[in-house]
């Protein structure tokens, strides 16, 4: 991690370290969700938290009316005060699982929204107040501009972006002067932004503040965090569902979890150590991957949806029983099923009953003949919402339906059909 003071001088050293200090983390208000790759600055202030210092979580809400040029190769949508706001209250419901926001203690977290303070700010005010500190050689030195100046981008930078690092600068500077907030902490792409804020501090008041980063989290096979194929991983349920939240952290690669595990979790250095020598002596057995989904699922979706997840990751293995599929939400049962052959089938024609062999060779071509289904149940091989076919005479009806729409075919031990009654 890095350190930086207002004077631009490197200190091996924090702020007072009395249990009093107060730090901030900025929020892209752009979604109602936080995704996992904000876990990093949130977890920065819960270990700030839990050593007795007071965390801000500062959304964004008038930055996120212009947009960070840093790590981007083009503006992004402007938001209205309206979805600020809704994002906003989403936000803290989702950071309140990992800092404390209502208790009396005087260390106890709180959100603010730069909207709050920029709002009533005419450009001139700005411009006088804030802008004629920080000169324009300062400003195109950073990083973030110059590569959105150079030939890495085909848009150019906007002024209206050209300016973040004014706003952000001033964002510091307002919760120095009101709130004493001496330390502001991020990714090591803010870091540019960041130290605007110190240098400005110390134009406009001769005072002393601090930037600390951590470097950017990556994969080990160089793709980015928090990505999949379809898209973010989201801490909202609604946006991507426990399962498949959970299904992220024990799929990742045994370097990436000890890595994730030091950052996400709570475990002591003993415990981590402990848990890495435990997975070395059997790596198939995925225990690191497991216990750093565990935790994570549990801390975001709560100990219900995680034992779910873990009930549902076991269907696909062959060890989920009927009770099991028939207690999954369509959400969780479409995720753990995605990607398998889908065939639709009329519930009306379902109401009166459908043979199995007629549905698995003609209805939905689960199967490519009824020879080879009748071959398949006689040797035990063709399921039915996880329970076995024993009858080529079986009737299968609506009543027989997952979540009143679905019917899982499964032949063998690994091959899936999903059929969709509409």
């Amino acid at each position: 991690m890095a350190r930086y003071d207002s004077r631009h001088h490197a200190r091996d050293r924090g702020t007072t370290g009395k249990g009093n200090d107060r730090s901030y983390v900025g929020i892209d208000p752009t979604a109602d969700s936080l995704h996992i790759g904000h876990l990093v600055g949130v977890m920065m202030l819960r270990h700030f938290q839990m050593g007795g210092h007071k965390p801000i979580a500062l959304v964004g809400g008038a930055t996120g009316m212009i947009g960070d040029p840093s790590g981007k190769s083009q503006e992004r949508n402007l938001l209205d005060e309206k979805t600020l706001r809704h994002n906003e209250n989403s936000l803290k419901k989702q950071l309140a699982k990992f800092l404390d926001f209502y208790s009396d203690k005087p260390n106890a977290a709180e959100l603010v929204n730069n909207y709050d303070w920029m709002k009533e700010f005419s450009f001139l005010e700005f411009i006088r107040d804030v802008g004629k500190h920080i000169t324009v050689n300062y400003m195109m030195s950073k990083d973030s501009v110059k590569k959105r100046l150079g030939s890495e981008s085909r848009e150019g930078l906007s002024f209206t972006e050209f300016t973040y690092q004014l706003v952000q600068g001033y964002d510091f500077l307002h919760l120095f002067n009101q709130k004493g907030c001496k330390l502001q902490m991020g990714g090591s792409d803010q870091w540019g932004n960041i130290t605007t804020g110190t240098e400005l501090i110390r134009r406009k008041t001769g005072g002393e503040a601090f930037a600390l980063t951590c470097p950017l989290i990556t994969k080990a096979d160089g793709g980015k965090f928090g990505k999949t194929e379809s898209g973010n991983v989201w801490l909202d349920p609604e946006r991507t569902s426990p399962y498949a939240f959970y299904q992220f952290w024990l799929n990742t690669s045994d370097s990436d979890a000890e890595k994730y595990i030091k950052i996400f979790t709570l475990l002591s250095k003993k415990e981590v150590e402990a848990l890495v020598a435990e997975h070395q002596e059997a790596p198939h057995m995925r225990k690191l991957q497991k216990r750093l989904a565990e935790i994570v699922t549990e801390l975001v979706h709560g100990k219900e949806a995680l034992e779910t997840a873990i009930e549902a990751s076991q269907i696909l293995f062959g060890k989920g029983v009927t009770n099991t599929l028939r207690k999954l939400d369509e959400k969780t049962l479409l995720a753990v099923f995605d990607g398998v052959p889908t065939f639709n089938i009329s519930k009306e024609e379902l109401a009166s009953g459908i043979g199995i062999m007629d549905l698995v060779a003609e209805k939905t071509e689960a199967l490519p003949s009824k020879g080879e289904a009748r071959r398949t149940i006689k040797g035990g091989g063709l399921g039915l919402n996880k329970e076995k076919v024993t009858s080529d005479d079986l009737i299968v009806t609506t009543n027989d339906l997952l979540n009143d729409k679905y019917l899982l075919i499964q032949k063998g031990k690994k091959n899936y059909f999903l059929i969709i009654a509409e």
